[in-house]
């Protein structure tokens, strides 16, 4: 086992846990935010397992997964967007609960942290299906075109599945509210779709043939 690799995963899923419990629990004013609880249950727990396997299985994915340091000028804008969007998010679930503003019912929440198991699991059968896909826009060497999967639907699955669970998450916190801001995400990955097309043209062998057999970047007969 890659001792630096598992310092630096175990280190940042930390930070990420801490930061989570704390966006949501210090404007909830209390501890007892049981939708709070949930989600961090469901996303940090899998997080976990996926983080274990990635690191047994795929060390370099995992790797890949953990290097952020984007650098595409617009990336950073989307990156940026989305750091935003998230905090507020999380923020303003937790004012929505300590302040009782629209608190929505609990078969709503229950059914969202379903819903982003079952995307998790989409989410993982990407990674498995594309063992290239960092977090930053690159394309690495002996880099091949994945055309098999979901990725002979979309050209972008994993965009798919991770606006799927991110619209998940202020439904499962219970808050509207956070809903609304949350759909920014959305936008701003259409942003990064497109920015991203355009390095993988350019860098990547194969792509553009691959764009010919596979039309849609997102969503099936849509875009």
């Amino acid at each position: 086992m890659n001792k630096e690799l598992f310092i630096k995963a175990i280190t940042r899923y930390f930070a990420g846990l801490i930061l989570v419990c704390l966006l949501l629990f210090i404007p909830s004013g209390t501890i007892k935010y049981p939708n709070g609880w949930l989600f961090i249950g469901i996303l940090f727990i899998p997080m976990f397992i996926a983080g274990i396997i990635m690191m047994l299985k795929n060390p370099k994915l995992l790797e890949l997964r953990l290097n952020v340091k984007e650098k595409e000028t617009e990336q950073k804008e989307v990156i940026i967007g989305s750091a935003i969007m998230f905090v507020s998010g999380f923020v303003i679930a937790g004012l929505n609960f300590r302040y009782e503003w629209f608190i929505l019912p609990n078969y709503i929440s229950i059914t969202a942290s379903v819903v982003f198991l079952i995307d998790y699991l989409l989410y993982a059968e990407v990674l498995r299906e594309n063992t290239y896909l960092a977090r930053t826009i690159k394309v690495v060497d002996n880099q091949k075109v994945i055309d098999t999967g979901m990725y002979g639907i979309v050209r972008h699955p994993m965009y798919l599945v991770t606006i799927l669970l991110f619209l998940m998450i202020p439904l499962v916190l219970g808050s509207i509210i956070s809903f609304v801001i949350f759909l920014i995400y959305p936008v701003l990955i259409i942003k990064r779709i497109n920015n991203e097309e355009k390095v993988l043209e350019k860098d990547l062998k194969g792509y553009k043939a691959y764009q010919k057999k596979v039309k849609y970047k997102l969503i099936p007969y849509i875009w």
